[in-house]
């Protein structure tokens, strides 16, 4: 036996009525909310460092700011990741191009950089000066800075590794910028995770970096956003 529906009454159609339009501005008001919140346009990112970074016998899809990009991207960040390394760079030639590897309107830069300078033996004082004035420039010109540290091969002797080593903390203190402290970390003297040169990372190595590192040039970005956000308020 089929049951009918019970006759609505005024108050049932009064409650109905105002459920309907609740639910309305409910809808509107969130619309207009999204629409209020500004689209962030993308962040410009340059990587500038030595081989580690230009993708050695890599191709330029798994090279490291490739790759980075990729995982950026993954995590709802927008975010162009600049190519700027260069094989065989040393802290001093990446200084003299510096004008020219980091273009203008460049949000932040990852520097890689040093581990030339300690495979030829080169002064660690010298290595610092060039990154100190690199860091400097760069923040100059408006860009946040990561840096990633290197370590020095220990057959050069305990006083040139210890010198060498500092820098990067060094640096970081002085100029208030990120520091990862090794950015082979996890991926040096594995067989697996490295080319046949037994130095540079191959694909699956530079996944391993990138998986590493990300969580810092997360706070890189958020410290971009930041400056960005207070700019708009200012």
């Amino acid at each position: 036996m089929q049951t009918l529906p019970p006759k609505p009454t005024p108050a049932n159609m009064v409650s109905r009525v105002l459920l309907c339009n609740w639910l309305l501005w409910l809808a509107a008001a969130f619309a207009t909310g999204a629409a209020a919140q500004p689209k962030l346009a993308p962040l410009r990112i340059v990587v500038l460092g030595d081989s580690l970074v230009a993708g050695f016998q890599l191709k330029a899809s798994d090279a490291f700011p490739a790759q980075l990009e990729r995982a950026l991207k993954a995590r709802g960040h927008a975010a162009e990741v600049i190519n700027a390394g260069v094989s065989g760079d040393t802290t001093a030639s990446a200084l003299e191009r510096l004008s020219w590897a980091v273009p203008e309107r460049t949000d932040a830069v990852i520097l890689e950089l040093g581990a030339n300078d300690a495979l030829r033996g080169l002064d660690p004082a010298r290595a610092k000066a060039n990154l100190d004035r690199i860091i400097t420039v760069v923040k100059a010109g408006g860009a946040e800075v990561l840096l990633t540290g290197m370590l020095a091969p220990r057959n050069l002797g305990e006083d040139y590794a210890r010198a060498f080593d500092a820098i990067y903390a060094e640096l970081a203190s002085k100029h208030g910028t990120l520091l990862y402290p090794f950015f082979l970390d996890g991926v040096a003297l594995d067989g697996q995770l490295n080319l046949g040169d037994g130095m540079h990372p191959n694909p699956k190595g530079v996944a391993e970096i990138t998986r590493r590192i990300l969580p810092v040039v997360e706070e890189l970005i958020a410290r971009v956003r930041a400056r960005q956000g207070a700019g708009s308020r200012g």
